[in-house]
């Protein structure tokens, strides 16, 4: 759907550690020439650490690609295993039989095979992807692979990838003489402001944009604070971002999309914490300026089916005006009189009542009442028909709606009685003149 829409040759955001799309910043290329020299001056163990979604596993796949036709290589990721298992798949990665050996065995077919490659003038390079889930018997087996060597040369080069848990394992004690085996400890740094601008650029490139402006610089900005320049987060941010304007027919990515997008991936909001200071019953206070609220259920709408839901939006909007108008024709009509008695009246409802709007500018009831759609929420409600949200309005509408005790969850069918002027009217000014609040500049009104 997004290649389509934006007219892309692929996805440029993927999840995959395509080789193609790695961008060499400063970090990545300073780690790649620190491998590939640790390599050449035959240096037995080089460790290669960085935080989660570094482009750890790109960055190696870029490095066994140097390596093509000069090296046998082996990749090893699957680290959850005990030392017997680790042994067996180094082998298989090799191409060597390892079917009905045990450990003594395995470890003189892989020497055998190191030798015979050393003999052809081929280097071998082992690397062990996501090490810092190895246990600590493991990587005692690991230091042992580097006991294959001869006088004058090591057989094998090792390079162990990990997490800073790897660099955690690597400092104990237990750990010195692995530790003291290892060469070259390489690092990755995230990506700085301008680099992270040319790794969406880069990307996008690569999948075939012909504008790269599709980001605003706005969104930029957020995406490059909020991302904390790791790569993987950038592409998920983007990925949605493009996912969301997509659904919702816009050419560019702006910060009110991004801001949707963080506030739909914001893990912490759905994890119910007590408010410090609360009394047991009482209402917790509501944030004034916080992000948009999420709008989950609406886009979820979006994306199966936006042609759809518009066209039955038009015809229930269509609908409505006809009622109004039948309903005030009638309201007037002498008949409408005579065949209509006087309603009776009922006792107080502990409901919230339901009153009309009136059509009539000089006329001011006290509220307006109004039906909660699904996934409505105050913020957004206050927006649309108010043209503003602060917290005089937020004490007026709970005024309206004693009832209301939670008003960042409203229930669907609910009516609820909204003011029936914004507050900007009530000075004599157009809402239309009022600069946006920083709830609304945070919700996207650059």
């Amino acid at each position: 759907m997004i290649r389509n829409y934006f007219k892309l040759a692929e996805e440029p955001f993927g999840v995959t550690p395509d080789p193609r799309f790695l961008y060499f910043g400063s970090q990545h290329r300073e780690a790649l020439a620190s491998l590939s020299y640790g390599t050449e001056s035959n240096r037995g163990f080089l460790a290669l650490i960085a935080k989660p979604g570094m482009g750890k596993t790109s960055l190696l796949y870029r490095y066994l690609e140097s390596l093509r036709g000069t090296a046998r290589t082996a990749f090893v990721f699957r680290t959850d295993c005990d030392s017997r298992e680790f042994i067996r798949h180094v082998l298989l990665d090799f191409g060597i039989d390892a079917a009905g050996k045990d450990l003594p065995a395995m470890h003189e077919a892989l020497n055998q095979f190191l030798l015979e490659e050393m003999r052809a003038g081929r280097r071998s390079v082992l690397v062990i992807d996501e090490a810092q889930n190895l246990d600590e018997d493991v990587l005692e087996s690991v230091r042992l692979l580097s006991n294959f060597e001869t006088p004058r040369t090591k057989l094998m080069q090792i390079v162990i990838a990990g997490q800073p848990g790897l660099a955690e394992k690597l400092s104990r004690p237990s750990m010195a003489q692995l530790r003291q085996r290892i060469s070259l400890v390489i690092r990755v740094a995230p990506l700085k402001r301008d680099e992270i601008n040319a790794y969406i650029d880069h990307r996008l490139s690569i999948a075939g944009c012909e504008d790269v402006a599709l980001f605003t610089a706005g969104a930029r900005d957020l995406i490059a604070k909020h991302s904390e320049g790791i790569p993987r987060k950038i592409n998920n941010i983007c990925f949605n971002t493009m996912s969301l304007a997509c659904a919702l027919r816009r050419k560019t990515v702006d910060r009110a999309t991004v801001l949707e997008v963080l506030a739909d991936l914001d893990l912490d909001s759905l994890i119910e914490k007590p408010v410090e200071g609360t009394a047991a019953g009482e209402e917790k206070p509501v944030p004034v300026a916080c992000a948009p609220q999420r709008l989950t259920e609406r886009k979820r709408r979006w994306f199966q089916s936006w042609a759809p839901m518009s066209a039955i939006a038009v015809a229930l909007g269509l609908a409505a005006v006809i009622g109004v108008n039948y309903g005030e024709v009638r309201a007037a009509s002498p008949l409408r009189r005579i065949a209509d008695p006087p309603a009776r009246q009922s006792p107080v409802s502990a409901q919230p009542p339901t009153v009309q709007e009136s059509t009539s500018p000089s006329v001011r009831p006290e509220g307006r009442a109004l039906r909660i759609a699904q996934g409505q929420t105050l913020y957004r409600i206050s927006v649309d028909y108010l043209g503003e949200y602060d917290p005089q309005i937020l004490e007026v509408i709970r005024g309206l709606n004693p009832w209301l005790s939670d008003p960042r969850n409203i229930p669907a069918g609910q009516e609820i009685l909204l003011p029936s002027t914004p507050k900007s009217q009530e000075h004599g000014h157009s809402s239309a003149a009022q600069e946006p609040s920083s709830s609304l500049q945070e919700a996207g009104k650059e």
